[in-house]
Parts: C-alpha cells; structure tokens; sequence
C-alpha cells in the first residue's frame, strides 16, 4: 500500500508525463502547419479512478481542412485548390505555454512531495 508522500509523487509524476506528451503532440502540430492535408493532434485528460493517475489522450482534430488557392502547388487540383493544414499556430504558442505552467506545476508539486518525505525521514532519525 502507498503511503501519502507515495501516492503524491506518483500522481504528479503522472501529471508531469501527460503533459511532456501533450508538448510533444504540440510539436508535431507546429512542424506540420504548413503541410498539406494534415490535422492537428489534439491532447486530452482523463484521470484513472483507481490509481488517481492522470492519462494524456490523442486524437485528430477533425475540423474542415482550409482550402487554399495555388495553382502552382503540387498538389493543386485543376483549378488551382488543394487542402491546408487546420493547425492554427496561434492556438498551438498559447496551449505550450499552459502545458508548460502545468508541466512546472507538477514539477514543483513532486518537489515538495520529495523534501517533506526527506524531512519526515531525518525527523525519524533523530
């Protein structure tokens, strides 16, 4: 059984590894807003009641492509269109950002965590 300082590190070492995949879908996003035909990847949370984990879910974002004029892109369709990507990298600087304040949250939560455990172990050495 887990003990408090256990189960605290354990959660926000979740936490720190759903958000570490959520920077790394957000990366994919941002290498990929010029490329034609992609959709944007999309994290979500969910918690795991039994063991209070946190778990970070992929999905695509399947929002309508945009569709641009170009008649000389390669693959421009006869008139001249074919489909961007649906990244909005706007959206993607300002989900880094949050990811990254909840990556340090979790970070600084796992922190504490540690020192109270140390603590507690020289308070019972003494």
């Amino acid at each position: 059984m887990m003990n408090l300082f256990q189960k605290s590190l354990f959660v926000s070492a979740s936490g720190l590894h759903a958000q570490a995949q959520r920077l790394q879908n957000i990366a994919q996003n941002i290498a990929h807003v010029e490329t034609a035909g992609y959709r944007r990847a999309v994290t979500t949370f969910e918690t795991a009641p039994s063991d209070q984990r946190v778990e970070a879910n992929r999905f695509t974002d399947l929002s309508p492509l945009p569709v641009i004029f170009d008649p000389a892109h390669p693959l421009a369709d006869s008139d001249g269109y074919y489909q961007g990507s649906n990244v909005d990298l706007i959206l993607e600087l300002a989900d880094a950002r949050e990811a990254q304040r909840s990556y340090e949250a979790n970070l600084k939560l796992f922190d504490q965590a540690r020192q109270m455990s140390s603590s507690a172990l020289d308070l019972l050495k003494r």
